[in-house]
């Protein structure tokens, strides 16, 4: 029997305390357990509450997070950047412990059960960004793939330039990036204090970054990227205003700050790094790699067990990739991938190439989404090429959302870098990922779910994110996609990457492996270019347990579509099954797993 809906006048709950008390009886002397009475105006009010407060704490973190708020497209606080102080950050955690204490008073009883859940999900955040706090990684906030140095200019890319007020804000913004490196430098001498420490060797790669961007003319700065075209209504005066001010403030702050801090890693903050590549050297090392995997995978899977998954998921990929090099003539893998690096065929012959096959196929897959299904987004996206001063720590590809109302699509960044070492036979399943029906389609699906809270909407679960994300590049293939044997080989190989992930992320941070072991392990198991590998070993060290959450999250989301399958029979419906899927936002794997199976019970009665 369905629970009575909660829009009935009354709810009528047994009282567990007098139950307790009648179950000592014998039989036949207990008494009819007594309930306690719940008018609907008292359950409307603690909905209201909750909502209320939900709304409090989602003011509170775009305040504390002007960068984000101006991403989702909310300009209240585009004049401004966010404090990297001390005190901001105990004040933010003092902000998280008093709202997880009024979040955990209110009773919900009686609630819908997705009201529920968001007092569910936002209690566990909060509880999993406290837990985390001792662990202060704030004090090491930058690395060569993260850190103000490289997030300052991309955040360029991802605002709109539509009014003068726009332009006005951003100058005031690039007027506080002193202040904001400042902030930085100040929380790395603190690690420097608490042995919080990137790897040494990552470091000068920070040095360099910085450089090339002060080397580069102020008129050419992707700081200077809003001046390339400014709206047509602008006047003359306003146009020279503001090329006038963006112009010096690169000049005369920008660039000094950034000459500052190349020069404080570089002659003092690198000669202080770390030995080695695992999070294991670090303060609380164990634990500190344990909280990443949790938070990461949202499963209590302990870095072994996710070791020995990668291993087993490496030698089921390493037998379909052999059988694939065997049908287009080769007895092994070595020779194949020997043959891919002389084969000019699976070359790109100049960055545009790049941009455009990433955009054909993105195309190709809009037309076979309404087979699968039902729910389709509104929001569109745009391939465009990574920054060139971020091009050589960059991924192949990666995704940034647009704005839930649909003013900026969102955009499949794709690193053009290099292009002659690169190769094409990956680009169709990185498009899947990143694209449709990967990335931009679950973003934008949750963005659009007015019913959610925006927290909900902008859900940041790395396992059911890129979990599904990778789940996409199979639909490729039950789509018919991957026709050309080198394009499957290619979407095989991705998928061998995220095996290999799990390997060696845990190889490095929790067995004490070298990176010249996890190189080795890449070498060994794929025909992964060599510049991908180079990256993609750093990216684990610096983002230690991200990675793991791809693998773990698709092997989640096959385990439950097989288990619909099997108990729906012929009732199974792959449209309505992904509708559920994407249909309340990311999600924990554990409240996924309960979702799909009430869902599957639903579908069956």
């Amino acid at each position: 029997m369905r629970p009575k809906p909660y829009f009935l006048a009354t709810i009528v709950l047994s009282a567990v305390g007098l139950q307790a008390q009648e179950a000592g009886r014998p039989p036949q002397e207990r008494r009819p357990p007594a309930t306690r009475v719940i008018s609907r105006a008292d359950v409307d009010v603690r909905r209201r509450a909750l909502a209320a407060l939900l709304h409090e704490q989602w003011e509170h973190h775009l305040r504390s997070h002007p960068e984000f708020a101006s991403i989702i497209g909310d300009k209240r606080y585009n004049d401004k950047l966010s404090d990297f102080s001390q005190a901001a950050v105990d004040r933010n955690l003092e902000q998280a412990a008093a709202f997880l204490r009024r979040f955990e008073a209110i009773d919900t009883e009686g609630f819908p059960a997705q009201e529920r859940l968001n007092q569910e999900l936002m209690v566990r955040r909060l509880r999993l960004e406290l837990e985390g706090a001792r662990f202060k990684d704030w004090e090491m906030p930058v690395f060569q793939n993260a850190g103000i140095h490289l997030d300052a200019p991309q955040l360029v890319s991802q605002l709109s330039f539509e009014t003068v007020k726009d332009y006005e804000d951003y100058l005031a913004r690039l007027h506080q990036l002193p202040r904001a490196f400042d902030q930085t430098v100040a929380q790395m001498r603190n690690g420097m204090r608490d042995g919080l420490m990137p790897p040494a060797f990552l470091l000068p790669k920070v040095v360099q970054q910085c450089e090339n961007l002060i080397a580069v003319r102020r008129e050419d700065s992707p700081f200077a990227q809003p001046l390339a075209k400014f709206p047509a209504t602008f006047s003359e005066a306003d146009k020279v205003r503001l090329q006038e001010g963006i112009l010096h403030a690169i000049a005369e702050e920008v660039v000094p700050a950034y000459r500052t801090f190349a020069a404080f890693i570089r002659n003092e903050y690198a000669a202080k790094g770390r030995a080695h590549a695992g999070l294991w050297s670090l303060p609380q090392g164990g634990e500190r790699y344990a909280y990443q995997v949790k938070a990461s995978t949202t499963t209590d899977l302990s870095p072994d067990q996710i070791h020995q998954i990668g291993l087993k998921e490496v030698r089921r990929i390493e037998g379909r990739l052999l059988d694939t090099a065997r049908k287009l003539g080769f007895q092994d893998l070595k020779s194949f991938n020997a043959s891919l690096q002389t084969n000019p065929a699976v070359h790109p012959k100049s960055r545009q190439e790049i941009v455009d096959l990433y955009a054909r196929y993105t195309t190709q897959m809009n037309a076979k989404l309404p087979q699968l299904f039902g729910r389709l987004p509104k929001a569109g996206v745009v391939v465009m090429p990574v920054p060139r001063f971020r091009e050589k720590e960059a991924p192949a590809a990666a995704y940034d959302q647009g704005t839930p109302d649909g003013s900026r699509p969102g955009h499949i960044m794709v690193n053009t870098g290099d292009f002659a070492s690169r190769r094409t036979i990956s680009i169709e399943t990185s498009a899947l990922h990143e694209g449709v029906p990967g990335h931009h389609m679950q973003f934008a699906i949750a963005q659009e779910l007015s019913e959610l809270p925006p927290f909900r909407q902008q859900g940041d679960y790395t396992a059911y994110l890129e979990g599904w994300a990778l789940y996409a590049e199979l639909l490729g293939e039950e789509a018919g996609f991957y026709q050309d044997p080198y394009s499957y080989y290619g979407h095989l190989q991705d998928e061998m990457l995220r095996a290999i992930r799990l390997v060696v992320d845990t190889g490095l941070h929790h067995k004490k492996w070298t990176r010249e072991q996890a190189v080795s392990f890449f070498h060994a198991h794929s025909g992964i270019e060599e510049v991908v590998v180079q990256s993609e070993t750093d990216r684990y060290i610096s983002w230690a347990g991200q990675a793991l959450g791809y693998k773990v999250g698709q092997l989640k989301i096959l385990e439950l579509r097989d288990e619909a399958k099997r108990q729906l029979g012929a009732k199974f419906d792959i449209r309505k099954f992904h509708d559920e899927l994407l249909g309340a936002g990311a999600l924990p794997l554990d409240v996924l797993d309960r979702r799909i199976k009430a869902w599957v019970a639903e579908q069956k009665h």
